[in-house]
């Protein structure tokens, strides 16, 4: 781990506020619209909504800089499926943002509550646009083995056992302790 802003620190605010903002948002707008919250209420969802924007748009360029480091255990075209899922997760968030805001600015008008509706349903586009860029981060490491770009053979008090861990891992074939594989019966 090389730096604070290591990647997998920094994409679980995006990707939770990106799941939580389509309920988060549709309380505030249903408050609003009963009367039950003043319409400046509506700031709460546009205060999150940048919360959201800046923390995926963090974990983007957090990403870019762990980019060369990942490609040396895995082939770049599982990077760039998940990269760009991030560019447009980002992208969508801003849009959302700016209807948020606008529906803020305008609140005393009768476009105002039409434009946080909108914003409303795009959050739904933004959580499944963010389900969708978490799925792909999630098969590089769990399904392609991204991880290893992190993790050195412990050669040393565990010896080849602890290297053939490593390669395991990195192949994505595991077995149970004691079970020995194709090549341990070989040598």
């Amino acid at each position: 781990m090389d730096s604070v802003f290591f990647h997998p620190k920094l994409v679980h605010l995006p990707l939770a506020l990106g799941v939580l903002m389509p309920l988060i948002s549709l309380g505030l707008l249903v408050a609003w619209r009963q009367d039950w919250l003043p319409a400046r209420a509506w700031v709460v969802a546009v205060a999150m909504q940048a919360i959201l924007l800046g923390s995926g748009f963090a974990a983007s360029q957090s990403g870019e800089r762990e980019e060369d480091r990942v490609e040396e255990v895995m082939p770049e075209k599982f990077i760039e499926a998940h990269e760009e899922a991030a560019e447009t997760f980002v992208l969508a968030s801003g849009i959302v943002l700016a209807l948020m805001l606008a529906g803020l600015l305008l609140s005393g008008r009768k476009e105002g509550p039409w434009l946080a509706a909108t914003s409303v349903a795009g959050t739904i586009a933004v959580a499944a646009l963010g389900v969708q860029t978490g799925n792909a981060g999630g098969e590089l490491v769990y399904k392609h083995g991204a991880a290893t770009a992190y993790v050195s053979p412990a050669i040393g008090a565990g010896g080849r056992e602890n290297s053939d861990q490593h390669l395991e891992f990195a192949s994505g074939k595991s077995r149970s302790r004691g079970e020995s594989s194709e090549s341990d019966e070989k040598d």
